[in-house]
């Protein structure tokens, strides 16, 4: 089943785009989102159209879809900070680079101009170039070898690749002659095909795929290039056919492959067309992304309180395969030494003709020619002369055999598989044997009464909070309205405000009550302050920030400045921590009160049980906070009463912005 588009896909829907009919030229963006960590989604508002929803699956897709999966409660950054810049604006262009699977979108807003560059290769990317081409913003920040994809720098295209509509003869010649494979591996791999196309330009052109790259004469060469303009016709002329193609498997149609156009290897299919190749790619896609959700949805409803018997049934299938593959290695190595004499003529014939200077496609033809007389030929089911593998049919056992080893080796490479598997089967067994000794304590333990919680609402829910180890209670904004109502509202003369000139940091404000801080509350402070910043985002471990005094914050700006809300005039001297390094953890408080905390690590553990310690990372915050439900019910054992203290909502509300990953486990492992 076919599980990404291909340059040909890009191709084709980007032609499809720049129609009239289809345009997605003067699209409106609207609202940004990340419904899932490898998923964007854009709002485009059509002048004909109305509204539509361009969906963009890292590595995989590209494409309108009517299948949409729910936005998430509490946004991430990364489409938070594309609403800054591209919101608003309008697409100018629509483009693929170069025949290769990027997308380019150039948009236009306030007279500014910004690139949004979709890479659908290998594990994909989306990045924001602005008019120089520098990197604004990448969703996934990293590091090829040439090639760097992070805020700051030029963006620099991966290898360029040929383009399969305009290669001639001579280039096509040197492409070959170059190649150490054989024909459709060079030309799936050298034109960014895929398998399917090279197997279809293969087909049309009437040479054999198997064939030596590097063997081929002029006129196979140009019974290639005549392949690949009648497959690829289609595309150039702009008369696309979109179907879906579907094949019986266990005695049901699967949707196999999505094409732009017709395909001869697909003739004896049951083939699905559809108006455009944009609803053949959503109909393939996007239903089947749906679906998956759907079924995640189904699985989460039917809680996993016993995540000890899901746990037991998939040890006991691990140790049914690793049963399945050890009987079949060892009968494949004992079937290697009852056919050793076969084996072993037949490794001497194919050294002996090497060495004679035979190719292997000769060395085939002689096999084939001899499956009359000899049954060690008859028993030759392929030969991968890549590799030096041979695949025999030894009474109904398969075995890859390699000329350069002998029959003793041969069979040794299946015992030594055998003994890895035993090796694991052995460490599945004592894991099993574990868990049902959890299991059994678990049954012994009379059925405690369900856990009650106690929640109650507070003033200061919904903004950042916690309390220092002190018993000093700290409070900041989310947002600049927030940031400005506890200035306005909450901020008192005896209080101490802390905050930092990297950009997205809260006001935050140690509410004294007349009391001296100690250092160590300052420290925590410190820490809180620069974890929700946007040093945390940027996967910094250390920052700085400053302290100061309520009658330093004004909202009165220099003369002819003006001030945004949420933002203040710091006057006077700061008093600044150098190199505060990010803490961030949560916790559950268990005393009168029931609830998830969060806050540095150190104000946490002073006050809650099971703290979970977090950094940096990859995950984001709905994933992250999802990660640490799931620990907690399956260490509390009560899923009624986790979602009332900590459901995934109220942790994600505790967590830094940006993604996290899980560091410590203080009291859950």
């Amino acid at each position: 089943m076919k599980e990404e588009m291909t340059s040909v896909d890009v191709a084709a829907l980007i032609n499809e785009f720049n129609t009239p009919s289809m345009t997605l030229v003067d699209a409106k963006i609207g609202k940004i989102y990340q419904p899932a960590e490898e998923e964007l989604r854009i709002n485009l508002n059509l002048f004909t159209r109305g509204r539509v929803n361009l969906v963009i699956e890292l590595g995989k897709r590209f494409h309108l879809s009517n299948y949409i999966r729910p936005s998430p409660k509490i946004p991430q950054a990364f489409p938070m900070l594309l609403r800054k810049h591209i919101m608003g604006g309008r697409i100018l262009s629509i483009n693929q680079y170069d025949f290769d699977r990027i997308v380019e979108i150039h948009i236009i807003r306030g007279g500014e101009t910004t690139v949004l560059v979709v890479e659908l290769f290998g594990q994909g990317n989306i990045v924001l170039l602005d008019k120089n081409r520098r990197i604004i913003l990448p969703m996934k920040p990293v590091t090829f070898k040439g090639r760097r994809i992070r805020r700051g720098e030029i963006y620099q295209y991966p290898e360029a690749q040929l383009s399969p509509l305009d290669i001639d003869s001579e280039q096509l010649s040197q492409i070959f002659h170059s190649s150490n494979a054989d024909v459709v591996r060079t030309i799936a791999s050298r034109f960014n095909l895929g398998g399917v196309y090279a197997e279809e330009v293969c087909l049309r052109s009437g040479i054999d795929k198997t064939l030596d790259a590097a063997s081929l004469e002029e006129k196979e060469i140009n019974a290639l290039i005549e392949g690949l303009k009648e497959v690829f016709k289609p595309l150039i002329e702009g008369k696309l056919k979109p179907c879906i193609v579907r094949e019986e498997q266990n005695g049901k149609q699967v949707d196999v492959n999505v094409i732009p156009f017709e395909l001869k290897q697909y003739s004896g299919y049951q083939i699905q067309y559809y108006e455009s190749f944009n609803k053949a790619l959503d109909e393939f896609f996007g239903k089947r992304s749906a679906a998956t959700f759907e079924e995640q949805k189904e699985s989460v409803k039917k809680e996993k309180v016993d995540v000890l018997a899901r746990r037991l049934q998939q040890q006991e299938d691990a140790i049914n395969k690793f049963g399945r593959e050890i009987e079949k290695y060892t009968q494949t190595a004992e079937r290697i030494y009852e056919y050793y004499q076969d084996i072993e003529g037949l490794l001497g014939v194919l050294s002996s003709a090497r060495e004679k200077g035979y190719s292997w496609q000769e060395i085939c033809k002689i096999i084939d020619g001899a499956k009359e007389k000899s049954e060690a030929a008859r028993s030759v089911v392929n030969i991968d002369s890549s590799k030096g593998i041979v695949t025999m049919n030894l009474n109904g056992v398969k075995a890859n055999i390699d000329v350069r080893k002998t029959v003793p080796q041969n069979a040794l490479v299946y015992y030594e598989k055998v003994k890895k598997l035993e090796k694991k089967r052995k460490g599945a067994l004592a894991a099993i044997e574990q868990t049902r000794q959890q299991m059994k304590k678990r049954k012994s333990k009379k059925k405690a009464a369900t856990r009650k919680a106690f929640v109650k609402k507070h003033w200061y829910d919904r903004f950042r909070w916690f309390v220092s180890s002190d018993g000093f209670f700290v409070v900041a904004g989310r947002d600049a309205a927030t940031n400005e109502e506890i200035v306005k509202k909450y901020m008192e003369k005896r209080d101490v405000v802390f905050h930092t000139q990297a950009p997205g940091a809260p006001m935050t404000i140690i509410k004294t009550q007349g009391m001296k801080v100690p250092q160590s509350t300052l420290d925590e402070v410190a820490q809180f302050v620069v974890s929700n910043s946007s040093i945390w985002k940027a996967g910094q471990f250390a920052g700085d920030c400053y302290w100061i005094l309520p009658e330093q914050v004004t909202k009165t700006p220099e003369s002819g400045e003006y001030l945004r809300k949420g933002s203040f005039v710091i006057r006077g001297e700061r008093n600044y921590m150098r190199d505060v390094p990010v803490s961030a953890a949560v916790g559950l408080e268990l005393g009168k009160e029931t609830r998830v905390i969060g806050g540095p690590l150190s104000a946490v553990e002073s006050r809650a049980e099971h703290v979970i310690e977090l950094v940096p990372g990859k995950f984001n915050q709905n994933d992250i906070a999802k990660k640490i439900y799931r620990i907690y019910v399956e260490k509390l054992g009560d899923v009624h009463f986790v979602k009332q203290i900590a459901s995934p909502d109220k942790i994600a509300m505790m967590l830094p912005p940006g993604g996290s990953e899980l560091k410590r486990l203080s009291g859950v492992n």
